[in-house]
């Protein structure tokens, strides 16, 4: 059977597959007027990097390394998918290194067919692959936004298994356990430390979306260990911390999970109007909210090129933008072989700049009329989670 492909595919995405598995570089080739997008992500012979003003001087990001966070420098994206040594890392607890010949993912609860799949049995199903970008449910300015990634995701669909198992009626939610584990410290009158796995969750109506799935490839690698080998779940449209790692059991219960990093952690508090009343309210980090970011502006002669980034749950875009200092909103391009769920990169050519330092912003419109809201319009927010305001960012032009 022919695999599932994402939306809008042609002949861009057919070479980008390509240049994944020959090792070509995706962003490497000198850009012309017939070539697509992603393509001029790369600095052409006479094109420069134009630094940031509000950037530290010497900024770096860190290696990666076993338990530490990795972040992209998101000035230096160059191709349409991200390598996966370059793909930022968040990591809860420890790092689990689990054989492939051992590993076993487990289906259990409200369900008529309880089963065990090993990573064989998997791979021998029907492979469905999608391109999906996400970011983390904390990522924010103070990182440049470097807390992103975009990969081709392969493997097999949560939905198939779910029919498979056989669900239950009173089955309203489903848990994705993963094989990283930590103690964690109860509060109540004996103090004690219990051992949890990392876990996280969904009503069973997000679960049966056919575009889940469980993926053990990467860009068309096994996925690597730090990105949850042998197995993660990759649920496009929301924030990272949905997408599990190093998965090994799948349970559907009939009431809400209520695990640290889904009651308690990577939860949201802000105020909502609720029925007349102002609240405070928290919920759980969930769908990635609209949200646009310029990351780099290069001089090419005495042309300034803007490239930026939108993420979103894969509603369909009407228009990027890009404002100048005072100036109007002017319409970016959009890469046209961006598909539903990958993030999109946009390019605005600035013409005309004069020597100085400018602020330069970008906003984003889906076709729901929604618009990616300023600092101003964002509710208020003490907790970390769910950075989408339009991020104004400073240039000096010599």
């Amino acid at each position: 059977m022919s695999k599932q492909e994402p939306q809008n595919q042609g002949p861009e995405l057919n070479t980008r597959r390509t240049a994944l598995k020959t090792g070509v570089a995706l962003g490497g080739m000198a850009a012309t007027a017939t070539m697509p997008f992603w393509s001029q992500l790369a600095m052409g012979a006479s094109e420069e990097l134009v630094p940031f003003s509000d950037m530290p001087e010497g900024y770096t990001v860190p290696p990666v390394a076993p338990g530490g966070i990795h972040y992209l420098d998101t000035s230096r994206i160059d191709s349409f998918y991200t390598p996966n040594d370059d793909f930022y890392i968040i990591q809860h607890y420890n790092q689990p290194q689990v054989a492939d010949a051992d590993f076993r993912l487990r289906i259990s609860g409200l369900i008529n067919n309880p089963f065990e799949l090993s990573l064989a049995d998997l791979k021998s199903r029907q492979k469905f692959e999608i391109d999906a970008g996400f970011e983390c449910g904390g990522n924010s300015p103070r990182l440049f936004q470097g807390l992103i990634g975009n990969a081709r995701w392969g493997g097999v669909r949560l939905v198939d298994l779910l029919e498979e198992a056989g669900l239950q009626r009173d089955g309203v939610e489903v848990v994705f356990y993963g094989a990283d584990k930590g103690m964690e410290k109860t509060r109540s009158d004996l103090d004690m430390e219990v051992e949890q796995s990392f876990g996280r969750s969904m009503h069973i109506d997000d679960a049966l979306n056919p575009d889940i799935i469980l993926a053990y490839e990467m860009n068309g690698e096994p996925l690597p260990l730090y990105h949850g080998a042998p197995l993660r779940v990759v649920v496009p449209g929301w924030y990272g911390v949905a997408n599990v790692k190093w998965l090994d059991q799948i349970h559907i219960q009939d009431s809400r999970y209520m695990g640290r990093f889904m009651g308690r952690d990577y939860v949201t508090l802000s105020k909502r109007d609720i029925g007349g009343e102002e609240r405070w309210e928290e919920r759980s980090v969930t769908r990635i909210q609209l949200k646009s970011s310029i990351i780099r502006v290069t001089r090419n002669g005495r042309d300034h090129n803007i490239t930026g980034f939108v993420l979103n749950d894969g509603t369909p875009l009407r228009s990027v933008e890009v404002k100048i200092d005072n100036g109007p909103w002017q319409q970016a391009e959009i890469d046209p072989a961006s598909s539903k769920y990958s993030w999109k990169l946009f390019n605005y050519t600035w013409r005309g700049a004069r020597s100085g330092e400018h602020t330069i912003v970008s906003r984003v419109t889906d076709v729901t009329g929604q618009v990616q809201a300023t600092a101003e319009q964002m509710p208020e927010k003490p907790t970390r989670w769910e950075n989408y305001a339009q991020f104004p960012r400073r240039v000096m032009i010599s």
